[in-house]
């Protein structure tokens, strides 16, 4: 589904220490080693750390040479803020305190618990990705599950800054939903 390459974890380490070698300030030392719910996944790393407004998701993807970090803080939008320093300095002290996610197949997905864990592994925009290439358009899918364009296009934009909407799990279950049945309909066309 995806077209990232799975990245060994002192690849990534190298990657990641280009850009994060140091954590001098107080603001990241503060943060470094207090990161919960730790994960990688092929090119990601990501996990939650209590800030001062709340529990914060912080994410750094690696695309080639190219690194995006996001956090859900008021200032982590691009991915600059000191929670994203603290994630870096936190995976470069202790690789091994994040947990690998194997990201499943559709066809793997056999249990609730299999589809939870699809689910946090697929992006929605991977899922609209999807649907274009049967056919379906990100205004036509919106307008069937009646839902404004635009709504939809937060979601899936605020999804990559770690920013959740509450109808986005249920916006992707949809999408699979007409993956599913677009791909029957063609399946039984063709016979």
């Amino acid at each position: 589904m995806s077209a990232t390459v799975q990245i060994e974890v002192d690849e990534l380490k190298k990657i990641i220490a280009d850009d994060w070698r140091h954590a001098a300030h107080p603001k990241i030392q503060r943060y470094v080693g207090k990161f919960f719910e730790r994960a990688r996944a092929e090119n990601k790393i990501a996990a939650k750390v209590h800030g001062n407004y709340g529990v914060y998701t912080v994410s750094i993807k690696v695309q080639g040479k190219e690194k995006h970090s996001a956090c859900s803080c008021y200032i982590g939008k691009g991915g600059g803020c000191h929670h994203c320093a603290a994630l870096a300095r936190t995976f470069l002290n202790n690789p091994d305190s994040f947990t690998p996610v194997e990201k499943k197949e559709l066809r793997q997905v056999r249990s609730l618990a299999d589809v939870d864990a699809y689910l946090r592994g697929t992006t929605l925009g991977e899922l609209l990705k999807e649907l274009k290439a049967t056919g379906v358009a990100q205004k036509d899918f919106a307008d069937i599950i009646g839902m404004n364009p635009r709504h939809l296009s937060s979601i899936k934009s605020s999804e990559l800054r770690n920013r959740y909407y509450n109808e986005l799990g249920a916006t992707k279950l949809a999408c699979l939903w007409v993956l599913e049945h677009t791909g029957r309909a063609r399946k039984s066309r063709r016979k």
